[in-house]
């Protein structure tokens, strides 16, 4: 199975070849509609994320990257296809736990998390400043993996940190005897949130800066994150 980072980056150039795409539209949008209304909308961005409970109690803090592009209908109301890819840090708290539980301190963790989703963008732009609302669905697939196959012992009470990476329990304690080294899960999600602009130069490259919070219902334990992104866009 390729890694999900693989996974990523291979998106990620097929969407930059997209981006590309947009422009050239964009770019006879520009013509025909000003220098700061065109009918293509493109970004890309790095987040710093921020797990919220109980995400927050197996990893603490992420980055990565987002790219889109859509239509705008006008110059307040856009629709947006997006995807998203989070690498998320485990807390030392849950990797300790992990080590002292299956007796192995040398095992280390890692958790991504990917979303394609498909937003609607109400926006107020100014000339040089401008805010905008941003919401939407989609699918959100995660991903946690150790370094090592493991075998689980007895009488283990379960927390999240288990959950999250793939263990199972039952009356609040993992499940003796079973071997896990990854786990993923799909699933439908939302998102939402606010971002900030200002114009880079000519029309209509625009700086951004946009919080926004992605909720994904897993029948273990949801992923919940809120993204502090930076990023440009036009």
């Amino acid at each position: 199975m390729r890694h999900p980072l693989c996974i990523g980056l291979t998106i990620a150039i097929l969407a930059m070849a997209s981006l590309s795409s947009a422009a050239q539209v964009a770019s006879v949008a520009y013509d025909e509609e000003g220098n700061d209304n065109p009918r293509a909308n493109v970004n890309i961005s790095t987040p710093i994320v921020i797990p919220v409970n109980p995400t927050a109690q197996a990893v603490h803090l992420g980055f990565g990257f987002a790219v889109g592009g859509g239509y705008n209908f006008n110059r307040r109301h856009g629709l947006i296809g997006e995807y998203m890819w989070n690498n998320l840090i485990p807390t030392n708290d849950a990797q300790a736990k992990l080590r002292a539980a299956l007796d192995n301190p040398s095992i280390n963790a890692n958790a991504d998390v990917m979303a394609l989703t498909g937003n609607y963008r109400f926006e107020l732009r100014g000339k040089a400043l401008g805010t905008y609302f941003i919401g939407g669905a989609g699918l959100h697939y995660r991903h946690s993996s150790l370094s090592q196959t493991v075998t689980t012992g007895s009488n283990v009470t379960c927390t999240p940190t288990y959950l999250w990476w793939g263990f199972t329990c039952t009356s609040g304690t993992v499940d003796a005897n079973q071997t896990v080294r990854s786990w993923s899960s799909s699933t439908g999600g939302f998102n939402g949130g606010v971002g900030f602009t200002a114009r880079v130069g000519e029309a209509p490259y625009r700086f951004y800066v946009e919080s926004r919070y992605h909720y994904a219902p897993s029948p273990r334990i949801n992923t919940q994150l809120i993204n502090i992104s930076f990023g440009f866009r036009y």
